[in-house]
């Protein structure tokens, strides 16, 4: 099972290139171009899928709701972050709190944080905020509407991603999630302080 775990930590690093992170959003401010932006950057696979896997944490304690609630309280702040960037209206400390949101997002997974859903749904909300700022901030001159479309809808797909895995592996064991929110902890603050 490390193996695998291993192995899997192994593919994620080695596709997340910096030099090929995204497509340069000011040439290719297309739905593709949004589609890809959270697809080829380790922070943001990291964030999303450990959003639907805390989502599906949270629902094994009864809380069904949780599983819909809040991914899209992540999808719909992170919205309202990019529309702010879009505007002009700047956040301090973006990429700060992008790096902290893998580390802490991590940290509830590994340690099965379980809180009052709307609770949980805020704490992401924090986070979405400067993720979707970041993605606005990046776009440029860009087509707004249809890189946002695409950013949203890969993002949604990530948060179902870590759902559907955090349901399946609670199956087996509820330490494989633990275990990957740790994996996901590690990994952020090798993004924060690697250099």
């Amino acid at each position: 099972m490390f193996r695998r775990l291993s192995l899997s930590a192994a593919i994620f690093a080695t596709a997340t290139a910096p030099a090929f992170a995204h497509l340069n959003p000011e040439e290719h401010g297309s739905f593709m171009a949004g589609f890809s932006h959270p697809l080829f950057g380790m922070d943001h696979i990291l964030v999303m899928v450990a959003v639907g896997l805390w989502a599906a944490q949270i629902s094994q304690g009864g809380n069904r709701k949780a599983l819909w609630i809040v991914p899209s309280a992540f999808v719909g702040t992170m919205a309202i972050g990019f529309a702010l960037a879009l505007l002009g209206i700047e956040l301090p400390f973006v990429e700060p709190a992008i790096l902290a949101s893998v580390i802490a997002l991590g940290l509830v997974v590994a340690i099965a944080v379980r809180l009052p859903t709307a609770v949980c749904a805020a704490i992401v909300a924090v986070f979405a905020l400067f993720h979707g700022h970041a993605h606005g901030g990046e776009l440029g001159s860009a087509g707004a509407f249809q890189f946002g479309a695409g950013f949203v809808i890969a993002t949604a797909f990530l948060h179902l991603a870590g759902i559907a895995a955090g349901l399946g592996i609670s199956r087996f064991s509820p330490y494989v999630a633990r275990i990957l929110g740790g994996i996901t902890a590690l990994l952020g603050l090798s993004l924060a302080f690697g250099g």
